[in-house]
């Protein structure tokens, strides 16, 4: 007698950034196998192919890879791993008045949302005739702050995440990260924060929740934000 068919449920999920629903089934033994493999190499390539491959065989929906921002990515993960692995986040967050007193929370893993924060805009003018375009950061910069050590160098996350330049309206075409660095540094420092700004505000995974700490009764307000965060 063969061994019994496992159903797989599915799910379904809303891109942040498309609000286009998505379907999946949780990553099974096998894909968390990839994963755990890879991230026990603690090489960055190795991870993104693992995700990639886990992202491919979960979504059940026609998608791209190079179509998710990064906090799409992000949003993903956290509900693929919910569903796969525990659907509860356990974290335990310090007391404002006590750094070492710390309390114990748990909370659904559906109830974390991207907050997309007011202003925030892809669109950035440099004076009179000059326009940047900038794009989300990729798999490579999601990779590297949430899984390895590795550090990431600023000025070249700035010049992989500049999409389109425009003079006027005249579009400056296509460039290399190194000539959009050599640009970067042309810049004034109104200019650079103003990219800067595009990043500083950039949507993020964010939960809020309130703690009391047991000995004082006194209450801290905390936002817990980043996907690594949700894993601490």
């Amino acid at each position: 007698m063969p061994l019994p068919e496992i159903v797989t449920p599915t799910y379904e999920l809303v891109v942040p950034s498309t609000k286009k629903k998505i379907k999946y089934r949780p990553f099974l033994v096998k894909e968390q196998k990839i994963l755990i493999l890879a991230l026990e190499q603690n090489d960055s390539k190795q991870i993104i192919d693992a995700i990639t491959q886990i992202f491919k065989n979960c979504i059940q929906s026609k998608f791209k890879m190079e179509d998710l921002a990064i906090f799409d990515v992000e949003y993903i993960f956290l509900q693929l791993r919910g569903r796969s692995i525990m659907e509860v986040v356990e974290l335990e967050v310090p007391c404002d008045d006590d750094p070492n007193q710390k309390v114990a929370v748990n909370f659904p893993v559906d109830t974390v949302k991207v907050d997309f924060p007011k202003g925030h805009t892809d669109t950035i003018k440099l004076g009179e005739d000059v326009t940047v375009v900038m794009k989300y950061p990729n798999m490579e910069y999601f990779t590297k702050v949430n899984f390895t050590e590795e550090d990431v160098d600023p000025y070249e996350l700035v010049a992989t995440c500049i999409d389109r330049v425009y003079q006027g309206e005249e579009d400056c075409g296509s460039f290399t990260t190194k000539e959009a660095q050599d640009w970067l540094e042309k810049l004034n420092n109104k200019q650079f924060e103003a990219i800067q700004n595009f990043f500083d505000t950039m949507p993020t995974l964010k939960h809020k929740i309130t703690v009391t700490n047991p000995k004082t009764g006194v209450k801290t307000n905390t936002v817990i934000e980043g996907l690594v965060n949700f894993f601490a």
